[in-house]
């Protein structure tokens, strides 16, 4: 693998501020992020096969924590196929019960009938494998004959929805490259792979992991506006006018008016990078990617990236002339190799230098001395981690790779937090902030809680994260609008958000069916009587 070309330079000191320079984000440069954000998303809205394709759901309504209903959930988004039990209770809470099952790298590049085939028989060995105690029995209208067990699949990457069981995928992301399936309804691949095993179950629901994210965030906490995911990718969705979704114009569910909520896929904003800050390593990663030119956001700020970007820049140091700035320009089989500095290394790193986690705060002694302490914990990181050799890594080449690592990962924080701007600004929440403004006058939801549901392994668990991303926000939106945005972790967005899903489309299939009209209720959505789920296990042999 080619590495960064190395940098040149007569003093260590420049070189370093050159990094500093070309990572940090003012507010300016945030401003305009924000502002092209905005023009991106009515963009999308108008019109289909833009990058941000801003993909209606056909999900009309949000829950406030009433509802009830056993549902399952398969849950494709990364390295592990989740098959899941969600039982909504009523009272804001859920129980859960899940098998993780791995999806290997041949699975993910090769033909799309074998991932599925995959899918179908992870579900099929939960059901026979793992015994439940109830199941909501359905029946099909077209075989009265033929129990179903309902199934909502969270599916992960971009897809243009047409109906609440029926999606078209874009494109792959999440290294995913599974062949014939882009441009494929992926319900039908699922279901067709279930019926050809005989498997009793019908996936009546397409559940995108943000979007299962806002819905788990408004159960468990009594509403939510915009779901978002900071993780190993990213993504957002929001509670949308329906009149504001242009493009649906033919669409029948435009006279029904409402709302809708919007999967933005926003990890694909500003693919042509014009506002988006790059810097050569940026654009290394880009380059060797199995997506260049696609996903752009995404690969400022998300986990799978992170420690890519990271590598391209020790590299460089590495192999800075005319004298090496790093590890006396030794490297080492996992820097040398794409991909082989994962994001948790950085996490890690900040974590000793903060205190955090499994690092307790150096005992009392002088600042030099306390300063000292932290990075000869980031010096055993180093070693361990990255296979360097402890003789190779002074203090300084600690502290060194520590503050790359606290760069990269706060421009991420800050980048995430025009994306969470864009969205209020858009919906009406807030303004574009002034310096000395104060006031919330006209806005949507003056004065009220602002509910932002978020999930990923970045804002759950990077030291600091949330705590720039959330600077990031009071800088756009005023210190006022900041204060009433509620950030709470959704729990398990793709797996309860994913049932309750399941319970909307089991209303709207009995709407259909007696041809009445269904307008979405809290206290409305119930199901029927269980049955054992021995019973249905055995439907599915």
């Amino acid at each position: 693998m080619s590495h960064t070309t190395a940098l040149h330079g007569s003093a260590k000191e420049d070189i370093l501020q050159s990094l500093y320079n070309q990572f940090t984000i003012d507010d300016q440069r945030l401003f305009k992020i924000t502002q092209t954000f905005l023009s991106e998303i009515s963009d999308g809205l108008s019109s289909y096969g833009r990058p941000m394709a801003m993909i209606p759901t056909f999900v009309n309504g949000v829950p406030d924590g009433s509802e009830t209903g056993t549902f399952l959930a398969l849950d494709l988004g990364g390295t592990n196929l989740r098959v899941c039990e969600v039982t909504l209770l009523g009272d804001k809470t859920f129980s859960l019960r899940q098998q993780k099952y791995k999806v290997s790298e041949a699975l993910k590049t090769g033909e799309a009938t074998t991932l599925f085939d995959y899918l179908a028989d992870s579900v099929d060995a939960f059901l026979t494998d793992t015994p439940s105690q109830d199941y909501d029995s359905h029946v099909s209208h077209a075989d009265e004959d033929s129990p179903y067990v309902p199934l909502a699949l969270t599916f992960s990457f971009p897809v243009e929805q047409s109906a609440l069981d029926s999606g078209v995928l874009l494109t792959w992301t999440k290294g995913f490259s599974a062949k014939n399936a882009i441009g494929k309804d992926v319900v039908k691949l699922l279901q067709d792979a279930f019926d050809r095993k005989h498997i009793h179950v019908k996936c009546v629901a397409l559940v995108n992991d943000t979007v299962g994210a806002l819905l788990s965030r408004a159960y468990t906490s009594g509403g939510c506006i915009l779901g978002a995911i900071f993780g190993t990718g990213t993504n957002g969705a929001y509670v949308e006018e329906v009149s504001k979704i242009t493009k649906l114009s033919q669409n029948h569910t435009v006279a029904a008016g409402g709302e809708m909520i919007v999967n933005t896929e926003w990890g694909a904003f500003n693919n042509s990078r014009s506002a988006l800050p790059t810097t050569p390593y940026d654009n290394k990663l880009d380059r060797e990617s199995i997506n260049p030119r696609f996903q752009a956001f995404e690969k400022f700020i998300s986990g799978m990236y992170l420690g890519e970007i990271t590598r391209n820049v020790i590299l460089s140091l590495i192999d800075a002339a005319p004298q090496p700035l790093l590890f006396g320009g030794r490297s080492s089989v996992p820097l040398n190799k794409q991909w082989g500095l994962d994001t948790a290394v950085l996490s890690e790193i900040e974590e000793a230098w903060e205190g955090l986690g499994k690092f307790s705060p150096p005992e009392q002694g002088s600042p030099e001395a306390q300063k000292a302490e932290k990075l000869r914990r980031i010096q055993g990181i180093l070693a361990h981690r990255l296979e360097l050799s402890p003789p190779d890594i002074s203090l300084a080449d600690a502290d060194i790779v520590r503050q790359v690592c606290n760069l990269i990962a706060s421009r991420a924080a800050r980048m995430s937090g025009t994306a969470v701007a864009a969205i209020l600004v858009h919906t009406g929440r807030a303004r574009l902030w002034v310096r000395g403004e104060q006031s919330s006058a006209g806005l949507k939801d003056e004065g009220k809680r602002i509910g932002v549901g978020v999930d990923g392994s970045l804002v759950e668990f990077y030291p600091n994260f949330q705590t720039k991303l959330r600077a990031s926000l009071r800088a756009l939106v005023g210190p006022e609008v900041e204060s009433r945005v509620d950030i709470g972790m959704a729990k398990d967005g793709s797996g309860a958000g994913a049932a309750l899903c399941a319970l909307v489309a089991q209303k709207q299939s009995q709407a259909n069916h007696t041809n009445g009209a269904y307008e979405y209720d809290h206290k409305d959505i119930k199901v029927t009587p269980p049955i054992e789920v021995a019973y249905i296990s055995s439907l599915s042999r």
